[in-house]
């Protein structure tokens, strides 16, 4: 198996020391028409995306090997795999979030999947990177929350989010994940991503409920160093065209 090249996390933490911020296009392969990809594919190489993060509560295994061969042939993004359990793994991505679901106290997201996958991943050359996962409430249930049998943490308890980040940084997590849900009523809080961004040394990842470019420059501004976009752009493939280019799209 060739080796791979890339490192992912090293990447990250160059551009959070340059101030230089990070874009990623999320594709749950279970909402992707393959018929359609190559068209989906030109809109990321021609948007502002520097990742391409694939993945999604429940995705069967064969569709997600598909769609990453694909992804790798047809786009030079670095392909990291967002998984919902162990059984969404592809050693023909670059690399993948090695999560642990922080705000929930289910142990199948805190340790018995990781152990599942371990030996999994030991076979691949994939570049794992611990990254803590803390759910935020949003307004509504998400699947993350519906799947992973967990409660979100509040919106309103910045403390118990802190705290939460904190010690996720401490047990050694590389990265931090902030997240609404796919399609959330509303995105993570910016005064929260504030605060834990003035509060964690770590690389934060902010995703869930941002709609459109405005709400990527505040998560931007309130100190996220990489945010994701999913159902919005797959609900909008001209999603980062000006609004004069896309007004005519809509006519």
């Amino acid at each position: 198996m060739q080796q791979k090249t890339l490192n992912i996390h090293q990447e990250i933490l160059d551009a959070k020391s340059k101030g230089q911020k990070l874009l990623a296009i999320l594709l749950d392969p279970d909402k992707i028409a393959l018929e359609n990809l190559d068209s989906l594919i030109q809109k990321m190489n021609q948007s502002p995306a520097t990742h391409i993060f694939v993945g999604g509560s429940i995705v069967r295994a064969i569709i997600l090997e598909e769609l990453i061969t694909q992804l790798k042939q047809k786009t030079n993004l670095p392909v990291v795999i967002f998984p919902g359990d162990p059984s969404q793994i592809s050693p023909q991505a670059d690399a993948i979030l090695f999560l642990s679901l922080l705000s929930g106290r289910n142990p199948d997201y805190l340790i018995e999947y990781q152990v599942q996958a371990a030996p999994i991943l030991k076979k691949t050359n994939l570049e794992v990177i611990s990254t803590g996962y803390i759910l935020i409430e949003s307004g509504n249930e998400t699947a993350v929350a519906r799947v992973s049998k967990t409660q979100p943490l509040s919106r309103q308890d910045f403390d118990l989010v802190l705290a939460t980040a904190q010690a996720g940084e401490m047990l050694g997590n590389k990265l931090m994940y902030l997240e609404a849900g796919s399609g959330a009523k509303n995105p993570v809080p910016l005064k929260m991503i504030e605060l834990i961004a003035q509060n964690i040394q770590i690389p934060i990842i902010v995703g869930g409920g941002i709609t459109d470019l405005q709400g990527i420059k505040k998560a931007y501004e309130a100190g996220a160093d990489l945010v994701v976009i999913g159902t919005a752009f797959e609900n909008d493939s001209h999603f980062f065209e000006p609004k004069q280019i896309k007004e005519q799209h809509n006519d």
